[in-house]
């Protein structure tokens, strides 16, 4: 049994996480963590990390970027593997995340849905065939309640296809400041907001004469939660170390 601490628990996704646990036998929530205490469960919910007197095997974080260095001096401190699915993190706070993976196991990915790290491997493996014949577009949809644009899903996609090409594309995020030629090494970046859009995602090749498109499209928020808790489980069995979507894959 993996017990398993909600960071951001009164949260949108806290909640989906909690009812999705509530479904599972391989794992139970044992308290949560929410400066807005909004009890709504069988756990304790408590306004800090550090006020939390219960113990968990992992906590898993959907919460907000500034509460980063709480959580990681906790996880630390009391050796409990984390979850951080939370998006908006500056480069600093990235790396911040990979320099505690030292110390503990650490599952961080912009994006805990499956189908959204396939598309990723399915886009590293178009541009290894299309080669620099074809301009890529990234074109991201998300509902009017998100702060943080592109999308950290977004850059997650550019990166693993800049990186299969030897990094060698820019990033363009507004041509509207700029009146001139789209150049060839660079991937376009495009954010829509509105309505209740859980999350769309597509990548574009467009060459002479043809266009490849691949995407995907999140229905619910479950999705997100159900990955999650995989991730948690996964590890809490893992030495220290910085995971992704990938080893749980595998």
């Amino acid at each position: 049994m993996t017990n398993i601490i909600i960071s951001g628990a009164c949260g949108h996704m806290g909640r989906v996480i909690a009812d999705v646990v509530a479904g599972r036998q391989d794992c139970t929530v044992v308290a949560g963590i929410d400066k807005f205490i909004d009890k709504y469960a069988d756990f304790e919910i408590y306004p800090s990390v550090s006020e939390c007197p219960v113990k968990g095997d992992v906590i898993i974080d959907f919460s907000n970027p500034s509460l980063l260095d709480d959580l990681l001096r906790y996880a630390k401190q009391n050796h409990t593997p984390i979850v951080i699915a939370t998006t908006g993190y500056t480069q600093e706070q990235i790396d911040q995340i990979k320099e505690s993976a030292k110390e503990i196991p650490v599952f961080f990915t912009f994006n805990m849905s499956l189908g959204i790290n396939l598309l990723v491997d399915l886009a590293k493996k178009a541009v290894a065939v299309l080669g620099d014949q074809f301009d890529i577009e990234i074109i991201e949809k998300h509902h009017n309640q998100k702060v943080d644009a592109p999308s950290g899903t977004a850059i997650m996609l550019a990166n693993a296809i800049n990186e299969a090409s030897g990094n060698q594309y820019e990033y363009v995020y507004d041509r509207h400041a700029v009146r001139q030629k789209r150049d060839k090494k660079e991937i376009g970046m495009h954010a829509v907001r509105g309505g209740t859009i859980v999350g769309e995602h597509e990548v574009m090749f467009a060459g002479r004469d043809e266009i490849i498109t691949l995407s995907h499209s999140a229905r619910s928020k479950e999705v997100f939660a159900v990955g999650a808790v995989n991730a948690a489980v996964f590890l809490k069995e893992q030495p220290a170390g910085l995971y992704d979507m990938s080893q749980l894959i595998q």
